[in-house]
């Protein structure tokens, strides 16, 4: 007989499982409802202040002061202290939104600064130990920022990038299909693997952290995957 003994914790409890996740109570918890409200904050907004910043960017970047002063607002009071907290990381990222589409869309390389415009602001609070889970939102959102730039310079796509920020709307298809196409090799495909796999990794691994901020942290990681694949998705479609 063999002298394996099993441990006395399987693996299978010691991280959570998506059906785990998936159950009505864990749905109704805390960390449950900070994960989905940081899933919202990141996706919604792709397709709300993309149009508005095009067409109207200075409402967009006047808006940074509404959701701002909603955040303090909320924080003021205890029982809604974490979603002020959230609600505050989040005018970060629409700042930078802002920003970025309303004026310097047509340029790549600007499009990563612009986003960590937050990363003093969230770090600064850190260090004092204030707005942990508005902090770890941010921090969340830039890191997923990053590997999606990554992966499009990886692919040589910057040009193509800008050629749709300056091209006529009924081009813009065309030019997603160019780079559709000039995804559909083995090299991109692993990249894209690679960068999928590593978003998955770093978003699902703080879901075994009972501190909230972990899973703001993780619902703003993981709802990057999710806008990524959404455009990957169109434009094979197109």
């Amino acid at each position: 007989m063999s002298s394996f003994s099993p441990p006395s914790k399987p693996v299978s409890q010691s991280i959570p499982s998506l059906m785990q996740l998936a159950t009505p109570s864990l749905l109704l918890s805390t960390k449950a409802k900070v994960w989905i409200a940081a899933v919202l904050l990141v996706v919604i907004p792709v397709f709300f202040q993309a149009p508005l910043v095009r067409s109207l960017p200075w409402l967009s970047l006047a808006m940074t002061g509404t959701w701002l002063l909603a955040g303090i607002s909320l924080s003021s009071h205890g029982t809604t202290r974490l979603w002020g907290d959230l609600l505050t990381g989040f005018s970060w990222t629409w700042l930078a939104g802002s920003l970025y589409w309303g004026w310097l869309r047509f340029e790549p390389l600007w499009h990563l600064p612009v986003e960590a415009i937050g990363f003093p602001i969230a770090i600064g609070l850190l260090v004092k130990g204030q707005g942990r889970i508005g902090s770890y939102f941010f921090l969340g959102s830039l890191f997923g920022t990053a590997v999606t730039d990554l992966y499009i310079y990886w692919n040589g796509l910057f040009p193509m990038w800008r050629q749709v920020m300056i091209a006529d709307p009924d081009w813009v298809p065309v030019i997603m299909q160019q780079a559709a196409a000039a995804l559909q090799n083995s090299v991109s495909f692993s990249q894209g693997l690679l960068i999928a796999l590593g978003l998955l990794t770093v978003g699902i691994l703080p879901l075994q952290s009972k501190q909230l901020c972990w899973w703001a942290f993780s619902g703003a990681v993981l709802s990057t995957l999710i806008v990524d694949l959404l455009f990957l998705g169109s434009a094979f479609c197109l």
